[in-house]
């Protein structure tokens, strides 16, 4: 049985904290247990927005279908599971009362465990309507992470996690992950940018400070004199490449292949069939 209708509200009331419980991660008794009860076993990737990456559009996939994008990852465990689910509401925005971004493009989930989500988060749905949701939260500007998340099996009571797979929609403003510069290094390194990003930048910056503006999920890009620099914190999702106004910053992967070693990281976390 899913988690009670109540669990929201209060959700809703506290999310403000994750700050307070990030830094308190830092001591090591209690940075286990948190971990232990929220962030087992968990692995969780960014994918960088589409419109971002500079990478050749059409090369070969190891016989993976259709163009070379970091949607296709998430358009794959779609196609492939067997089972959809679309919340009604994005907590993180919910609770934070966002009014930058759509509060009702809430996370899709895939797998069997979603079956026992609460109806009253949300709706199954089919191949096509989580689709449809995903290109929506592309156009709304959100960023995707998926992977394997446990605070999802505990808040929603759902299970096993190896039948979940988490697929966030993401504003830079009200996300969980904005914790991520103040918690343990041991959980934080359970987020990370998709394998073979790399963000530079050019020579074109002129040091005005747009991509340094409530633009980054964790804040790893800053001035330095005239020039932004970009931290190794960086978890490549590309939204300061599509804010900056000179097109100054590029975000590159280092090989084609890094789509197909992306999704067998991921099925070999969570069975979506």
């Amino acid at each position: 049985m899913g988690g009670p209708y109540f669990i929201k509200t209060l959700i809703n009331k506290t999310f403000s904290q994750r700050f307070f419980w990030s830094r308190l991660s830092r001591y090591p008794v209690l940075g286990r247990l948190i971990e232990y009860l929220f962030f087992e076993d968990d692995d969780i990737i960014y994918l960088p927005k589409d419109k971002a990456i500079s990478i050749p559009v059409n090369a070969p996939l190891n016989s993976r279908e259709d163009t070379v994008l970091p949607s296709q990852v998430l358009e794959h465990f779609i196609r492939q599971a067997s089972y959809h689910w679309i919340m009604n509401f994005c907590i993180c925005r919910d609770s934070t009362q966002c009014e930058d971004y759509p509060v009702d493009l809430g996370c899709i989930f895939l797998g069997e465990a979603a079956m026992g989500i609460n109806p009253k988060f949300g709706r199954k749905a089919t191949v096509e309507e989580t689709l449809e949701h995903a290109a929506r939260c592309r156009e709304a500007g959100l960023v995707h992470l998926i992977g394997r998340n446990k605070l999802d099996t505990v808040w929603l009571n759902v299970g096993p996690g190896k039948k979940l797979l988490t697929v966030c929609n993401c504003c830079p403003c009200c996300c969980l992950w904005k914790m991520l510069p103040e918690i343990n290094t041991r959980i934080g390194s359970k987020v990370n940018r998709m394998p073979g990003v790399a963000v530079t930048v050019t020579d074109a910056c002129i040091g005005c400070g747009t991509c340094t503006k409530n633009v980054c999920f964790v804040n790893a890009i800053r001035l330095n004199g005239k020039q932004a620099v970009i931290s190794d914190d960086c978890r490549g999702c590309g939204r300061c490449v599509a804010v900056c106004p000179k097109n100054a910053i590029e975000l590159k992967i280092d090989n084609p292949n890094r789509i197909s070693s992306a999704i067998d990281m991921i099925e070999n976390l969570v069975d979506v069939t």
